[in-house]
């Protein structure tokens, strides 16, 4: 475990050359945020007072999305998947496949110390940006709420990774992933609850995005912090959200040693 710890520290390092990167990227992404917020109070202001759309009232839906963007920040794959599949492109995964460090490992460490910098740089303008939005924030109803909250942040995190990972283990096939790449993000994106919540899609079509993996990289950590799913359901998310995190990890080996049968370098 000492070289991993050792990788994390020389992550941090590095990462740390591009703090004021982090922090513009925080700013701008406040933008299309403050925006979306807007759209939403004027769908609310032509309706009725206390009006509820599926459940969401105008504080609640407002804290959706300013909650997605705490998730984001803590969470969101940058970019590793593009890293990997460079190293991949141009050889430099040889080093370790004759050295005793293993490469998933070795990225997951990079992508959690770039998240640890990251999130610590764009906290204080988010928070920021939620104090100013306090009106219309909802803080989680307890503890244990919180609590759960936690613990599908952490299956988030290794639910983006695992997936980008995968995704740049294509690179082993074909030259240029980036078509592969974009795709997925747009799945993440839409099939994820950015643009919306899943609830307000119709109740087949919600249901059915609920069996894959994506409403789990952000709707439903997201939906455990406003309350909206506990007892039995909530159990059974944290449960599917676990199932796909170790889907994904054992796609991730399969697709590394399928690769690597393939992998001839031509550098590094």
């Amino acid at each position: 475990m000492k070289k991993y710890w050792h990788v994390i520290s020389i992550g941090i390092q590095n990462t740390l050359v591009y703090r004021v990167n982090f922090l513009f990227r925080s700013l701008f992404a406040l933008v299309p945020l403050l925006t979306t917020l807007y759209v939403w109070r004027t769908i609310y202001a032509s309706r009725e007072a206390g009006t509820q759309i599926a459940g969401y009232t105008l504080a609640t839906m407002s804290s959706y999305y300013l909650v997605v963007t705490l998730v984001d920040a803590l969470t969101a794959v940058t970019d590793d998947d593009w890293q990997i599949a460079a190293d991949i492109k141009d050889g430099n995964i040889s080093q370790f496949l004759v050295k005793p460090i293993d490469f998933l490992t070795y990225r997951l460490c990079l992508f959690g110390a770039n998240r640890l910098i990251y999130s610590a740089v764009a906290l204080v303008p988010t928070l920021l940006f939620i104090g100013w939005q306090r009106q219309y924030f909802v803080l989680p109803a307890d503890f244990a709420t919180l609590g759960c909250f936690m613990v599908s942040l952490v299956f988030t995190a290794l639910l983006q990774f695992f997936l980008s990972y995968t995704m740049a283990l294509l690179a082993f096939w074909v030259l240029d992933v980036s078509a592969f790449i974009l795709m997925l993000y747009a799945l993440e994106f839409l099939a994820g609850g950015h643009v919306f919540p899943i609830n307000l899609l119709p109740p087949a079509l919600a249901h059915a995005l609920m069996l894959t993996p994506f409403p789990y990289q952000l709707f439903f950590p997201v939906s455990i912090y406003l309350g909206q799913v506990s007892g039995t359901a909530l159990w059974q998310g944290l449960a599917m959200q676990l199932f796909w995190v170790v889907a994904t990890y054992g796609l991730a080996r399969w697709i590394w040693h399928r690769g690597i049968r393939k992998y001839a370098a031509v550098g590094g």
